[in-house]
C-alpha cells in the first residue's frame, strides 16, 4: 500500500470511530503550540464544554484533510517529528500537567 493510500485508509478508520457529538483534538506537528499555562486554560475550556474529548494522533504521514477538518483544535506538541510512542507519553504528561495546574498545584516555572 502506498503511503497516501495508507493515510487515506487510516483517516477513514479514525473518522468512523469519532462520534458526531465529540470534540476532537488532533495532535499534529503543524498545529498550535502552547505553553503549559495556556494548555491548562484550554483544558478548562474543554472540560467546561461538556462534550466527550477525542484525541487523535495520526499515522507517520499524518491524516487526510477530511480528518484534519473534523478537529475542533489542532495541537502541536513540537515542531519535531516524534515517534508515536513518545508522542503518547508527552501527550499524557502534558494533560496531567494541565490538570495539575487547574487543580491549583503550583507551577514551578512561575
Amino acid at each position: 500500500m502506498s503511503p497516501q493510500d495508507a493515510k487515506q485508509a487510516e483517516s477513514e478508520q479514525i473518522l468512523a470511530r469519532i462520534d458526531a457529538s465529540e470534540q476532537v483534538v488532533l495532535l499534529d506537528e503543524r498545529g498550535q503550540q502552547m505553553t503549559s499555562p495556556a494548555l491548562a486554560a484550554r483544558f478548562a475550556k474543554w472540560q467546561a464544554d461538556g462534550r466527550d474529548l477525542c484525541c487523535v494522533i495520526g499515522g507517520p504521514d499524518g491524516v487526510t484533510e477530511d480528518c484534519r477538518s473534523r478537529a475542533d483544535f489542532v495541537w502541536s506538541l513540537s515542531s519535531l517529528t516524534l515517534p508515536h510512542g513518545l508522542a503518547r507519553v508527552l501527550f499524557a504528561e502534558q494533560l496531567y500537567r494541565a490538570w495539575s495546574l487547574q487543580s491549583g498545584h503550583p507551577y514551578h516555572r512561575e
